[in-house]
């Protein structure tokens, strides 16, 4: 059985009449793999993701998830895949007239969990990420980084085979930047393959992770110095 999970093959996206943004781009992501996604702003990191989580169709290549060609499969299916999959946004996407804990459990209700059970996951999901004094507030109390952190609690609480996160450090300082990244790294190895889209130097030099750098439309893979 193949250990890739998500696969792209001599994917292409152009925005309308623009200039391309990728070309030919191809790279799988392993079962339990952690990589980080690089390069400058307007690289089409964001974009690159959105195409894995089925958020934007790529203009040519194909997307494989889960040993399923997305672009061939009933768009019925589509969501089944989408679920083995956790987001976490650039700009949180809380639900403001929501409680912390009830903006955690959402994936779960969706899902037709029992409201007690939901709260109950998201409780010591909540605690695993240092906010459990923080289940009965409502997002717009948080600081920047407990944002961050309730949408980090959001994206895994379903347990995804696969999470992706675009800057997830974008609007933090750097020391809570560093324990996101220690987070990430606690679910990884838990199972969960990890893609993390950043441009912050301090993190790709201090998490010795493989980096996947978008540069031209393209995507290299840098050599590692010699000490």
């Amino acid at each position: 059985m193949s250990d890739v999970i998500a696969q792209l093959i001599s994917l292409g996206h152009q925005y309308e009449e623009g200039p391309e943004i990728f070309k030919g781009v191809s790279f799988a992501i392993e079962k339990g793999s952690f990589q980080f996604l690089t390069g400058p702003s307007g690289s089409g990191k964001s974009s690159l993701l959105k195409m894995l989580y089925l958020g934007l169709r790529p203009t040519w290549g194909s997307i494989h998830l889960f040993g399923e060609d997305t672009l061939k499969i009933k768009p019925l299916l589509l969501p089944l895949l989408r679920q083995k999959i956790g987001v976490v946004f650039q700009e949180f996407k809380l639900l403001d007239h929501l409680k912390v804990v009830d903006n955690v459990s959402l994936p779960l209700r969706v899902r037709g969990l029992d409201s007690r059970r939901g709260y109950k996951q998201s409780q010591e999901l909540l605690d695993w990420v240092g906010l459990g004094d923080c289940l009965e507030s409502y997002p717009s109390s948080l600081s920047g980084g407990q944002k961050q952190r309730v949408a980090i609690a959001r994206a895994v609480i379903t347990r995804p085979q696969l999470l992706l996160a675009d800057e997830p450090t974008g609007n933090v300082d750097d020391d809570m930047a560093m324990k996101l990244v220690y987070l990430f790294e606690e679910l990884n190895r838990m199972g969960t393959a990890v893609l993390i889209a950043t441009h912050n130097q301090r993190i790709l030099k201090t998490f010795p992770h493989p980096q996947l750098v978008i540069k031209d439309g393209t995507i290299h893979t840098p050599k590692k110095e010699l000490s």
